[in-house]
């Protein structure tokens, strides 16, 4: 298959993501850092707990942070970044948006980046191939998405939603189905168009676990990319079409394009938001999402202040749920993952 350019930071997806509309994002549990500006949590960048093992050199931070991996948590990396190199203007962060898996084996594993990101946990072979290189990491959850299926906004026949059962039919190559009509009678006998993350994205990963599993496989014939916005034209172009991305995304795109409810077993048709997302409601995709960083790369000064940097700001509404279009960490959730950072960075002096 033919991969599409990787994205980077020279040209900020910020600009494409606007405040998200009528999301009621502002009764979210667990969100109480208000303030999207640098200030707002000037202790995690300061000597208190900018440098390694707490203590910093009192001088300004300095250097260059390199982080490719997940599209789905690019935004954050981006607007994180954008905000630490304010306070910070000596040091540099360069963002590559190159899949959860493409990340990981072209970048990350091989001791190119000090971050990956990813919309998936880590695979067993990703962990083999970065200890050959010996490359450490630590798991940090930044946020939860609502991974989005849509349709043109032309369709007026899916009704009420999908299934988990016909999202099957649709997406697996054990059922492939051609047409509409091959899922539900009533449809229109015309070919499905579909259009989906390629399979270096955590996204794909994702979607293959909680809709497909391991009793089949993702099917081929569709169009995939890295870029979320390609999806989002390929559907929005066409009556017939289906796709699926991240909720960041969609909901800043919602006037495109639909996206459909699921039904989840004997459950309800569920639209994805923030909200069914945080109360567990929207199954099975919601999902989390996390950072990697590199162990040894903490030792840096102003790396493992940026790590602290981005943990310290995952409550907040203004930036995850607000500009970005996630669900925030809970306070519970953020010192868990700081308190991580803390142990790897003691376990280095």
């Amino acid at each position: 298959m033919t991969r599409e350019p990787e994205r980077n930071r020279t040209f900020s997806r910020r600009g494409l993501l606007t405040v998200a509309g009528g999301l009621g994002v502002a009764g979210l549990a667990g969100c109480t850092q208000e303030n999207p500006n640098v200030g707002s949590t000037a202790d995690s960048t300061s000597g208190d707990t900018g440098g390694s093992g707490g203590g910093g050199s009192g001088g300004p931070l300095t250097g260059d942070i390199s982080i490719a991996g997940s599209s789905t948590v690019f935004p954050i990396a981006t607007a994180m970044a954008e905000r630490f190199e304010v306070d910070h203007p000596d040091v540099d962060v360069s963002i590559q948006s190159t899949g959860s898996g493409g990340g990981f084996a072209n970048y990350f594993c091989t001791g190119q980046t000090d971050f990956n990101n990813a919309s998936r946990p880590i695979q067993p072979e990703e962990e083999e191939q970065c200890a050959g290189n010996d490359v450490e990491s630590i798991e940090l959850k930044v946020a939860t998405d609502a991974l989005t299926v849509i349709v043109s906004n032309d369709n007026d026949f899916i009704g009420d939603g999908l299934t988990v059962e016909q999202l099957y039919e649709i997406w697996s190559a054990e059922s492939a189905a051609e047409t509409w009509a091959d899922v539900d009678d009533e449809w229109p006998d015309e070919p499905i168009e579909l259009y989906g993350p390629s399979d270096a994205s955590g996204t794909y990963d994702y979607f293959i676990e909680a809709i497909i599993g391991e009793e089949s496989s993702h099917r081929q014939d569709y169009s995939p990319t890295e870029q979320d916005r390609t999806i989002l034209q390929g559907v929005s172009g066409s009556e017939y079409a289906i796709g699926y991305l991240g909720f960041a995304y969609y909901s800043q795109n919602a006037d495109a394009v639909q996206a459909v409810p699921i039904k989840d077993g004997d459950g309800d048709y569920v639209e994805p938001s923030l909200e069914t997302a945080l109360a567990g409601d929207y199954t099975p995709l919601s999902r989390p999402l996390f950072t990697y960083p590199k162990v040894s790369a903490l030792e840096e000064e102003h790396i493992e202040a940026f790590a602290r940097y981005w943990l310290a700001n995952s409550t907040s509404e203004a930036i995850i749920a607000d500009e970005v279009g996630y669900v925030p960490l809970s306070e519970a959730e953020r010192d868990q993952m700081l308190g991580r950072i803390y142990a790897v960075v003691e376990g280095l002096n």
